[in-house]
């Protein structure tokens, strides 16, 4: 059997910070990624593809709200959205790469699944909600909501915008639905994009239903996730800086091109990596490894075919000789 490469695409690889949002502009973005890609397939890999989908979900979120104050429509609740936002971004992604491969002469089937993924209720997150979505409200607005539809808000402060926004659980992400089509469609070398934005969150009720969970899962742990249950070889991290950095952007930063399981540990702990950004990369990195992974790579995608650039995270540090 081939290898596997999980590649989870992130940060600007479908939306840069400073565009409005287009299809035109996603499109783009979603094409430059997708070159970066090639040389994996032509090394032979399978490969597997997630995404985030923060941006977009938000944008569906704000259309929701403003359909139902201007033209009365009911909103949607969130679980919905995520699967608005899988399909529409899937359906981007799965066009885009179509063309890709075209334009290279590579014969591949492209398929994105609609993923669901269990966590638990009885989480910690549910106690204290702290993923933030959405537009930001007034005051008097987010105290409204809280009222009528029992939503949960925290103050936003930004420079050119502050007020309130809504927080939701992220659990922690227990079981990928169907992973197991996901694997044997990677392994007969066609393309699967899945779990995008980290999967619908759901769970198994006392009857064994699948209920709905209103939260937001963490995107690159559910890739890792997907990653280990599929049998993956490689598990890459795009972003928006080629290597992984102690200290970002502090006049003491540092860049570390390899990484042991116990030295990202212990720098997680130290808090060496920022919390709402890279962190949650490492330790999705490091449960990868743990897992029986060979590598986990946490770059920029216009690096990804350069081996020189990338953070390389292993279980040993001779792993990565």
């Amino acid at each position: 059997m081939g290898k596997i490469a999980v590649i989870a695409l992130g940060g600007n690889a479908l939306l840069r910070d400073n565009q409005v949002g287009t299809i035109e502009e996603q499109e783009q973005n979603t094409t430059e990624t997708l070159e970066n890609i090639v040389f994996l397939l032509r090394e032979g890999y399978d490969l597997v593809l997630t995404h985030g989908n923060g941006p977009q979900v938000g944008n569906i979120l704000m259309r929701n709200d403003a359909g139902e104050q201007l033209y009365g429509i009911a909103q949607m609740p969130l679980d919905i959205c995520v699967a608005d936002s899988q399909g529409g971004i899937g359906y981007m992604i799965e066009r885009m790469l179509h063309n890709v491969l075209h334009r290279h002469g590579i014969r591949r089937k492209v398929v994105t699944l609609v993923t669901e993924v269990v966590v638990d209720p009885e989480d910690s997150a549910f106690q204290q909600p702290e993923k933030r979505i959405g537009k930001i409200y007034s005051r008097e607005e987010a105290e409204r909501l809280s009222r009528e539809k029992g939503w949960i808000f925290k103050e936003e402060i930004k420079e050119d915008l502050s007020g309130w926004r809504r927080v939701v659980p992220s659990p922690g992400p227990k079981r990928v639905l169907n992973a197991e089509i996901v694997e044997e469609l990677a392994r007969r070398g066609h393309i699967v994009i899945a779990a995008g934005g980290g999967g619908i969150p759901v769970y198994f009720d006392q009857e064994g239903m699948v209920r709905p969970s209103e939260a937001v899962i963490d995107k690159d742990l559910a890739s890792s996730l997907l990653a280990s249950t599929i049998g993956a070889d490689e598990f890459y991290i795009l972003t928006d800086v080629p290597y992984v950095f102690l200290n970002y952007k502090k006049k003491n930063q540092q860049i570390v091109e390899f990484l042991d399981r116990v030295d990202s540990l212990r720098y997680l702990e130290k808090g060496m990596f920022g919390k709402g950004n890279m962190a949650p990369k490492i330790l999705a990195a490091v449960k990868f490894v743990e897992n029986g992974g060979e590598k986990s790579v946490i770059t920029e995608a216009t690096k990804l075919e350069d081996k020189k650039y990338g953070t390389k995270i292993t279980l040993h540090y001779d792993d990565n000789r």
